[in-house]
C-alpha cells in the first residue's frame, strides 16, 4: 500500500510541476502584453493563470500533508514519551483529516455544480476547475490514514518500550 501511497505523491510532484511550468506562460504574456506593443493583450492569459494557480495551491496542500509542512500551531505542550507524541501527532492528523472529508464532502457538490457551467473565455466545463477541490480532499484522506497507521506504530512501539524498561 506504501508503494501506491508513493506513486501517488510522485504522480502529484511531478503534475505540480509541469503546472507551475504552464503557469509561467500566462504570466509572462500578461507582463509583457502591459509593457509591449509587439506583444497582443490576450484575455484568455488571466484565466489560464487562475485555474493553474487553483490547482497549484490545492496539489500544494496535498504534498504539504504527506510531508508534514502543512501550517499547524503548536497548541500541545511537546510531548516526552513516544506515546505522548504519537497522540500529539492523532490529534494533529484527525483535524486535518476532518477539514479533508469537508473538502471532498462538498468539494464533490461543488465539482456538480461546475458540470453544468463553461468558462465564458475559454469554453472550458468548469468541473476541471472544481474538481480540485474532492480531489485534494481524497489525497488528504489517503495521506492522514498513512500518517495514522504511523502513530498507531509509534504508539506501540513506545508502550513496547516502556513496559520493556519496567
Amino acid at each position: 500500500m506504501r508503494k501506491l501511497i508513493d506513486w501517488i505523491y510522485r504522480g502529484l510532484q511531478i503534475l505540480l510541476t509541469l503546472l507551475i511550468a504552464i503557469l509561467i506562460l500566462p504570466v509572462t504574456m500578461q507582463v509583457l502584453a502591459r509593457y509591449s506593443d509587439s506583444v497582443p493583450n490576450y484575455i484568455w492569459t488571466e484565466e489560464m493563470a487562475r485555474f493553474c494557480l487553483i490547482w497549484i495551491i490545492m496539489l500544494g496542500a496535498s504534498i504539504a500533508v504527506r510531508d508534514g509542512t502543512h501550517f499547524d500551531v503548536d497548541v500541545l505542550p511537546h510531548p516526552k514519551t513516544a506515546v505522548g507524541l504519537a497522540l500529539s501527532r492523532m490529534v494533529v492528523h484527525g483535524a486535518v483529516f476532518l477539514v479533508a472529508i469537508i473538502f471532498l464532502a462538498f468539494g464533490w457538490r461543488f465539482a456538480e455544480f461546475g458540470y453544468d457551467q463553461s468558462s465564458e473565455l475559454t469554453g472550458i466545463n468548469m468541473v476541471t476547475i472544481h474538481i480540485a477541490w474532492p480531489v485534494a480532499g481524497l489525497t488528504w484522506v489517503v495521506f492522514t490514514l498513512e500518517k495514522f497507521y504511523d502513530d498507531f506504530q509509534l504508539m506501540k512501539q513506545g508502550q513496547a518500550s516502556e513496559h520493556g524498561s519496567d
